[in-house]
């Protein structure tokens, strides 16, 4: 880490994550971690090494597709990289000034599983898992009985929190309602003393200009890589 950059651990965010304030929810020694399956599809390496990267390998089942965020080394036998996703980090340092005509928001727990998981497979699958939204707090807002828009915490690291399954029901877009959760759970971060993040692809040139109307920043570009573990060669 650089001590003159406050953000630094966002280098690595996974790490930090599962090091720090999510830590009971990693697995793996002391070099490697990743998130317990069903959690996240997420890993991280201490330094991004080859020799790192064997001992994460053993941490998954064959066929297990997974992301590491930032530098990748040399990929070992029985690991394989299925693409690389561009992201642009950003950081928010200021409140968000709540919309007009705010929407009831409901806080998400257990008993709302089933309708997260629902709507975010429907609107952007592959990054959330059952029981994701064990990670932080979620909320949404509901349209005759549906669930319809939805945003949450992903990973959290050491006053910082990232703002995630940010997505609404194609049928409900155009209402604001993305605007009114991300600023509910912002807001209640820097509260807290928490700077909220989050990652948008790069080519997501519509969602990006709207976190910069919010008040965001970019602080970089990091790659997600998606992997997917193989049985070794004997």
């Amino acid at each position: 880490m650089h001590s003159s950059d406050p953000f630094s651990t966002l280098d690595n965010p996974a790490w930090w994550a599962l090091t720090g304030v999510q830590q009971q929810f990693a697995i793996g020694p002391q070099q490697v971690k990743r998130y317990q399956r069903g959690i996240l599809p997420f890993a991280a390496l201490e330094t991004a090494t080859t020799e790192n990267l064997v001992a994460l390998r053993d941490l998954f089942e064959p066929g297990e597709i997974f992301y590491l965020i930032g530098e990748l080394p040399p990929l070992p036998a029985g690991m394989q990289l299925l693409k690389e996703l561009p992201c642009v980090q950003m950081v928010l340092q200021q409140p968000i000034a709540l919309p007009d005509n705010l929407v009831p928001v409901t806080p998400l727990n257990a008993t709302y599983s089933a309708d997260m998981l629902h709507l975010i497979n429907k609107v952007q699958p592959g990054y959330y898992e059952k029981d994701t939204w064990r990670l932080g707090n979620y909320a949404g807002i509901w349209q005759q009985e549906q669930l319809v828009a939805i945003a949450g915490e992903r990973m959290r690291l050491h006053q910082l929190t990232e703002i995630s399954a940010i997505c609404t029901d194609p049928a409900y877009t155009g209402r604001k309602y993305a605007q009114y959760l991300i600023a509910h759970l912002c807001n209640n971060n820097l509260q807290t003393g928490n700077t909220p993040f989050l990652h948008v692809v790069h080519t997501n040139e519509r969602a990006i200009r709207l976190y910069e109307y919010l008040g965001f920043t970019t602080r970089r570009t990091i790659p997600f890589w998606q992997l997917v573990t193989h049985p070794s060669p004997q």
